[in-house]
């Protein structure tokens, strides 16, 4: 492995002499190539399979026939050899299972710079073939640093990661070994990594928070939470939800309220008395975690109190990250879902235009994190059934009931691979309501209406079998198609009832973004923590820190 490095490094220099222009003796140029040199930051050997985020790794010299195979500009060829010297080789977008969530993460990102800012240097065919194939993979696929294709992949989407920094950042507020730790390289304690975080100092004074709002605002709040691990964190509750009623006086009454202060839902109070003061803290924290604000403790809630502080910072590690992929400051209109969250946000450009409750897929059905493009809306819509619920689903009800399709006005239309092909029709207890949204996608997802409103008026909304459930999808017809004058309030209100479906192209496509956040600060400077309803933190906290 010594050898190639050394190979690699000699390669590199040659490499750029080769490329001078024929002006290799310049003495101008001989320093200049010095210069670009020091650019680079040096192997760390240190991160082993042991200790590393990710336990593929590749062979230098792979990197090095990728140079020449694909003839980089030297400015990429310092790039990413610095990236992946700063990762001793270690894969960043691949992981043993499949796309690492940094890798999905960018191609979100990387499909609205192409699409919709129209950002010529990163559109790549062939990339977004393989891409289109490695993100259908729902369930994750082998992978083999060996592999010409993975590699190969792997290396373009980090020429494509530098190019889109260099491109779209403006110059100084990404330096080159903070961009070289946009992947994660290695498992770190969460608290030095804060630190570091926190009490970095630059001389241009030119800062990565500055041109990301959504990241800075929760490297604020981390702020706020490391000073109260440093200070032993905050105390914990042990009495139940029933010991902890409004009137009831205690010294549990002086704990919770000292745990409330530390996080800012309540002022200081150290009276023993469950007070209007207690209970507007107790609501200011349940408004945080997704929860109606009702005042009353239930024991749920308590154990989210009870989560330690560290724990709360390493969530907020994970999500500063996932924030890197967020599309900065958009342009025009965007849908953007953020699933445990279960709110679906409107957007014009830096506006909020509004927020509206949805469903999500519950476990096992999830609901998949890319970017698409609105641009059909189908009132009073066929339900085509997936495969997987007529197999999984419909033949077992058929079997028990033989007038299950007659009673839930289903009918079959034909069959394929030996099952049959079933659709229900338009109608109010169509499962897919009276609209729906199409973004077309390899995952088959969509918004839609639901006869099951119910729903909406819970505060953990995963129940569906991964598409998106809309709380007033008649508001989201009249929006998409407000600029169209054909359709009017009246007419979107007629077609939704017609019982004939009917398909209707958006003039102007909007992109829908559907993400992942556990921690996100909202307009009013408050700090919100969702479950981890689909398990992507816990993956990442494994991979991530030395303490989980």
């Amino acid at each position: 492995m010594i050898k190639n490095f050394l190979s690699a490094v000699l390669f590199f220099v040659l490499f750029i002499s080769c490329n001078s222009n024929g002006s290799a003796n310049s003495t101008k140029e001989e320093e200049e190539t010095q210069k670009d040199e020091k650019k680079i930051t040096k192997r760390d050997f240190s991160i082993t399979p042991s200790n590393a985020y990710n336990n593929l790794f590749f062979d230098s010299a792979v990197l090095v026939k990728f140079f020449t195979d694909n003839k980089i500009e030297n400015k990429i060829i310092r790039r990413m050899t610095s990236f992946y010297n700063a990762r001793n080789y270690q894969l960043a977008w691949f992981t043993n299972d499949g796309l690492t969530e940094q890798a999905r993460g960018f191609w979100n990102m990387h499909n609205y710079q192409t699409t919709y800012a129209n950002d010529s240097a990163l559109k790549d065919k062939s990339l977004q073939t393989k891409m289109d194939g490695f993100t259908a993979e729902e369930d994750g696929f082998t992978v083999s640093p060996s592999d010409k294709n993975i590699i190969n992949t792997e290396l373009k989407l980090t020429q494509h990661f530098i190019l889109y920094t260099l491109n779209n950042i403006e110059d100084g507020f990404v330096k080159r070994k903070e961009m070289e730790r946009f992947i994660p390289r290695k498992k770190e304690d969460a608290l030095l990594l804060a630190d570091s975080l926190l009490s970095k100092k630059h001389k241009d004074n030119k800062y990565y928070e500055d041109v990301n709002n959504t990241y800075k605002l929760l490297k604020e709040k981390l702020e706020k939470y490391y000073a109260i691990a440093k200070q032993g964190g905050w105390p914990q509750i042990t009495a139940t939800a029933k010991q902890l009623k409004k009137g009831i006086s205690s010294p549990e009454i002086v704990i919770l309220k000292k745990r409330l202060e530390f996080t800012s839902d309540m002022a200081a109070d150290t009276t023993p008395i469950f007070n209007e003061t207690l209970e507007s803290g107790i609501k200011n924290f349940q408004i945080r975690f997704g929860y109606t604000p009702t005042g009353i403790l239930t024991d749920g809630q308590i154990k989210d109190m009870n989560v330690p502080v560290v724990n709360r910072i390493q969530q907020l590690l994970i999500n500063m990250g996932r924030m890197q992929w967020m599309i900065n400051e958009p342009k025009g209109q965007m849908i953007v879902v953020n699933i445990p969250e279960f709110i679906l946000h409107v957007k014009d450009g830096a506006k909020k235009v509004f927020d509206m409750n949805v469903v999500v897929g519950k476990e096992g059905h999830n609901t998949m994190m890319f970017t698409g493009n609105l641009n059909q809306v189908v009132f009073s819509p066929y339900w085509n059934l997936p495969e997987s619920i007529v197999k999984k689903e419909i033949l077992p009800a058929m079997e028990r009931n033989p007038n299950y399709l007659a009673s839930h006005h289903m009918e079959i239309t034909g069959n394929e691979g030996g099952l049959p092909v079933i659709r229900q029709l338009p109608g109010d207890d169509n499962s897919l309501g009276k609209v729906k949204f199409l973004f077309p996608n390899s995952f088959n997802i969509y918004f839609h209406d639901t006869p099951a409103k119910s729903l909406f008026d819970k505060d953990k909304r995963a129940y569906s079998h991964g598409c998106i459930r809309l709380s007033d999808p008649e508001k989201m017809a009249n929006y998409v198609l407000k600029d169209n004058t054909e359709w009017s309030p009246e007419s979107i209100n007629s077609a939704m009832n017609s019982q004939e479906e009917k398909y209707v192209k958006l003039k102007n496509p909007i992109p829908v973004l559907i993400t992942y956040y556990t921690a996100w600060v909202d307009e009013n400077n408050l700090l919100h923590f969702a479950d981890d309803i689909y398990g992507h933190d816990k993956a990442v906290i494994e991979k991530m820190f030395t303490v989980k």
